[in-house]
């Protein structure tokens, strides 16, 4: 079997683009800890409504879910770059195979061929 890889001098730009994203999340989700209605500390010593416990808790659940988001979105990112740096870029992880380079150009973050996902999706 031919080992394929994608020479550096091409990956550099896409790493340095996915550097530069893993960033913009990270100050996201520093900005999203700030608007939480929980991470307020008068909010301990606030008697409030109930109507405004509930924005609170609604408030609370939104940013949650977007950190969330923003956390699997930061996983992918990082898992991309470590396979760049250990030289496994645009290998489907199942399979070996490469990815097709239409799917990475869509998806720089897809870790697995369309071969390998349909696969899942049926079984």
């Amino acid at each position: 079997m031919v080992k394929i890889k994608f020479p550096l001098k091409v990956l550099k730009p896409l790493r340095d683009y996915l550097t530069r994203e893993e960033s913009k999340l990270l100050r996201r989700k520093k900005a999203l800890t700030k608007e939480d209605p929980y991470e307020n500390v008068d909010r301990i010593n606030d008697n409030a409504a109930i109507d405004t416990d509930a924005a609170e808790e609604s408030g609370h659940e939104r940013i949650t879910a977007l950190k969330k988001e923003v956390d699997k979105t930061l996983i992918r990112i990082r898992r991309t770059l470590t396979r760049i740096k250990i030289g496994r870029y645009g290998l489907c992880e199942l399979c070996n195979q490469l990815i097709d380079t239409d799917r990475l150009a869509v998806n720089p973050t897809s870790s697995e061929c369309m071969k390998c996902v349909n696969k899942k999706d049926d079984g």
